[in-house]
């Protein structure tokens, strides 16, 4: 991964990579690994317009790029408390974090690593901390409304790029919240401060540098929050899909059964990228984890995704990710011409899927005609192995129970007749119940590129 200096950034990574701090959160793996290169170009008109460049950087390959939006509440108050650690780190040095946005930490298995290095720059005298808004429109409110009302920060992260306004994270807070630590400070004031300044021609970063500001209030800011964020959690126990794995209907040895062909399919070759669609507790993610480079273990249950998060970080899980995603409602290419923030299949198409107890939630509750699902996973040119739930299964029949059955499609023979036109089967094997089958399949691309 190659990044260009222009000439002012090429400045500020003179200094920067000198500096101790740097150096040593680059060997912790906090910060990506990065190299300088020979710059391009020693013409008078380097660092000028698109093409040239002064200082060319290589950085070391994130395994796979993944957006707030798609984070549970422990990553992302993980990335603000690395972001906030950063930025102390930073000031004792006279720099600063220009950016605090979530979108520079990407994530090497359940650790957050900071990617962008032009976000440090030399601290001037008197100013104040230019990305102390964007931190709490980004970090400290979406986790503010997880942890005090419950509500969850990804869709207003998916549906506005630049987070929460001030105004609009106070307008949901009751009396009750502004006695809650962070609120009246970091959300009431600052509301009011934006709304005052919006109202005159004063220059805040003037008024404070006649006032004498310093970098001492940085610091002191950047501590506190660094106690409230590590503070906030989020007090959820139960959600739809939490005590899923409870209430399944298998015995312990169909598990077995189960664990066991995704385990041979997993071994059968070494995987570059695996997804796990409707991962729930990633029992089958670690599993493929066991002879792939890397795991994307999704599920559309933040609870679940959360509690998969802590597991994986408590056992320092190098190769999984864990990420909020509905396979029904994905998140679409976002920001500037759509280029910005890209589609997940964009960032990274699986050489294998696992999509296991997932169909008949996709076309019974999701309402996703069978065919157009198995059409888009083999669109993905990946290998599958997948699980058909029959009707006559007790989960089958708790989800018609109160509904009009139109569901023709959802039927074991149209089930294997749309996966026989994209896929070449491999293997089948119908666990003992007799009521679920799995399915290993190969995309005709696959077997076409052999």
């Amino acid at each position: 991964m190659l990044r260009g200096l222009d000439a002012h950034a090429a400045q500020e990574w003179a200094v920067l990579k000198t500096e101790p701090f740097f150096q040593q959160f680059m060997a912790e793996g906090k910060i990506v690994h990065t190299e300088q290169l020979e710059p391009l170009s020693s013409s008078p008109d380097a660092g000028r317009g698109d093409e040239h460049w002064c200082v060319i950087l290589t950085h070391q390959t994130i395994p796979f790029i993944s957006y707030p939006y798609e984070w549970p509440f422990g990553m992302l108050q993980a990335a603000a408390l690395l972001t906030l650690e950063l930025q102390a780190a930073a000031l004792g040095a006279d720099m600063t974090l220009k950016d605090a946005t979530p979108f520079n930490v990407q994530w090497s298995g359940s650790r957050p690593v900071f990617i962008d290095i032009p976000s440090f720059e030399r601290l001037r005298p008197g100013e104040p901390w230019v990305g102390y808004r964007q931190f709490c429109q980004l970090f400290l409110y979406p986790l503010f409304l997880q942890a005090y009302k419950d509500l969850p920060f990804q869709p207003w992260l998916r549906g506005n790029l630049d987070g929460i306004e001030p105004a609009q994270c106070a307008q949901l807070m009751s009396l009750r919240d502004m006695l809650r630590p962070g609120v009246l400070s970091h959300v009431v004031l600052q509301a009011k401060a934006e709304a005052s300044y919006a109202r005159t021609e004063r220059n805040l970063k003037k008024d404070l540098r006649q006032a004498g500001f310093h970098k001492t209030l940085i610091q002191a800011n950047v501590s506190r929050l660094q106690k409230q964020v590590a503070k906030l959690a989020w007090q959820q126990t139960r959600s739809t899909w939490s005590g899923y794995t409870d209430a399944l209907p298998y015995t312990d040895s169909e598990i077995a059964q189960k664990a066991d062909f995704v385990r041979r399919v997993s071994h059968s070759r070494r995987w570059n990228l695996v997804w796990d669609l409707g991962c729930n507790t990633g029992t089958f993610s670690r599993i493929a984890a066991e002879n792939a480079e890397y795991v994307l273990a999704m599920d559309i249950d933040a609870l679940v995704i959360e509690r998969l998060y802590r597991a994986l970080k408590q056992d320092q899980s190098p190769n999984i990710l864990p990420l909020i995603s509905n396979v029904a409602d994905p998140a679409p290419n976002l920001g500037w011409r759509g280029l910005e923030r890209k589609a997940l299949v964009e960032r990274g198409r699986p050489d294998l899927t696992l999509c296991l107890a997932l169909l008949h939630h996709v076309v019974i509750s999701a309402h996703i005609p069978l065919r157009e699902f198995i059409s888009w996973l083999a669109s993905l040119g990946t290998a599958l192995v997948i699980e058909f739930v029959t009707r006559d299964d007790p989960m089958v029949q708790t989800l018609l129970r109160h509904k009009a059955d139109h569901y023709t499609d959802y039927d074991l023979a149209y089930f294997e007749r749309c996966l026989a036109d994209a896929f070449e089967l491999e293997q089948q094997e119908t666990l003992e119940s007799g009521t679920r089958r799995l399915y290993y399949a190969r995309s005709k691309r696959q077997v076409m590129r052999r």
